[in-house]
């Protein structure tokens, strides 16, 4: 049986934004093995005492039932350019653990730290997060990501960022892309956009 993932942010021995983190493994173990039991990851999930304070990366692997659950200490990753790949046959709407798909198109990403899936014409994620741009006035989200991320729930539901469509020729209306997930704070990765090959 495939396996998903969910990945926490653990600030100080905090989960963060555990609410969305509940409600997508729950909703993806209904919908994929039909589940009926909801999981509490406050509950399943113990913090060990080798977590101290700092940033920690919480990896949670699943199917219906939790399988294992890892900790690892978290360093952001230093991305300085994107390139734009077209894909228009990947599927990513559930967390898989399998990255196979998407490690392969990662694979051509030439010189450049990153990249930034394009499908039908449409902007949606790098190959591990979820993009934002801005205009100079206001944070935009693609309509249409490959996986809407918790982080980016959260973002929207509070106004900080609003969804838009945004095609590959609508780069030009912004000034800066930046990268968010369940790990990456607004801010934490912004790159010109002028660096997006």
């Amino acid at each position: 049986m495939y396996q998903l993932i969910e990945t926490i942010k653990v600030v100080n021995r905090q989960f963060q934004n555990l609410g969305f983190h509940n409600n997508r493994l729950n909703r993806s173990r209904r919908e994929l093995f039909g589940s009926k039991n909801e999981i509490d990851i406050k509950e399943i999930v113990s913090l060990t005492s080798l977590i101290t304070e700092g940033v920690y990366k919480c990896t949670i692997t699943y199917s219906a039932e939790i399988a294992d659950v890892q900790f690892q200490p978290y360093i952001i990753r230093k991305i300085e350019t994107l390139k734009i790949i077209t894909d228009n046959k990947i599927k990513y709407s559930y967390k898989y653990a399998d990255r196979t798909e998407l490690n392969e198109i990662l694979e051509r990403k030439g010189g450049c730290d990153e990249i930034i899936i394009v499908k039908d014409n449409m902007i949606t994620d790098t190959s591990f997060s979820n993009l934002i741009f801005f205009d100079g006035l206001t944070w935009h989200t693609p309509v249409s990501p490959l996986l809407k991320g918790t982080k980016r729930e959260k973002l929207v539901s509070l106004g900080l960022i609003k969804e838009a469509k945004i095609g590959i020729n609508d780069l030009v209306k912004y000034n800066k892309v930046g990268l968010i997930n369940a790990m990456l704070e607004m801010g934490d990765i912004v790159i010109d956009v002028a660096n997006v090959k």
